[in-house]
């Protein structure tokens, strides 16, 4: 299968401490790879990295074949979009739903000005939301509701790779169960290629194909999503694994 992102050698450092320390990894087209770890392993500092957020001291991105340089062009920013576990962070509070897409639509120059009201409208369809919700304000939605608004935004400017941060971890479980099957359904329908960041293993479970592992700045396992469950590699990993509750019988 094609490549859809290369990750080479690629290293952080703040001062005197490694972030980042020569992680190597690969994401085929069209599927789903879950980066799990501890709070400080760097997966933030890597999901950063590769949207272009923060430049790395070392290595080299390749998104398809093309490399990504530090200094970016409008169409890599493009193509690799983000969304953050807190959509208030990311959605402007004195815009509203219509005014936040179509400034995404047009700098991008997805559609003509003429065609943003129908694009937006099939967006805010395209994640589950109402039409009437263009002309509200974030504040005026609930926490699943604006991580939709985020998603329809990442989406609009139709990017080969899409990252979504702990975007589920700031919501109560029945909203993360519905954003999840939100993922879900738009993986299956638009041919999604992501890196699904989560410290939650049920999320990965739910989400990934593949499962990467991170501690202390380095990728310890990568694997596929059965084989990690069943018989994950790397002593960390099993750590992991141990320490998520298990059902009562």
């Amino acid at each position: 299968m094609e490549l859809a992102l290369q990750v080479q050698d690629l290293t952080v450092r703040y001062g005197g401490f490694t972030a980042l320390d020569h992680i190597r990894l690969e994401l085929e087209q069209h599927t789903t790879l879950g980066l799990v770890g501890e709070s400080g392993s760097g997966k933030s500092t890597l999901a950063r990295v590769i949207a272009g957020l923060i430049a790395p001291d070392e290595g080299q991105i390749l998104l398809g074949s093309e490399e990504l340089r530090k200094k970016r062009s409008k169409e890599q920013h493009k193509q690799i979009q983000m969304i953050f576990q807190n959509p208030d962070a990311s959605l402007n509070p004195r815009h509203t739903v219509r005014q936040i897409l179509a400034e995404a639509l047009l700098f991008h120059r997805i559609v003509d000005r003429s065609q943003v009201g129908r694009r937006s409208t099939e967006l805010l369809d395209r994640v589950q939301l109402e039409a009437r919700s263009l002309d509200k304000y974030p504040h005026e939605f609930s926490g699943g509701q604006r991580q939709r608004i985020a998603i329809a935004r990442a989406l609009s400017v139709e990017p080969s790779l899409l990252i979504a941060d702990e975007p589920t971890s700031a919501l109560d479980v029945s909203v993360q169960r519905s954003v999840l099957e939100l993922f879900h359904t738009l993986r299956t329908e638009l041919h999604l290629t992501m890196l699904f960041i989560s410290h939650d293993l049920g999320v990965i479970h739910a989400v990934s194909d593949t499962v990467a592992v991170m501690r202390q700045g380095k990728l310890v396992e990568v694997n596929t999503k059965d084989e990690f469950f069943i018989r994950p590699k790397h002593e960390y990993s099993r750590e992991l694994l141990s320490a998520v509750p298990k059902m009562p019988r």
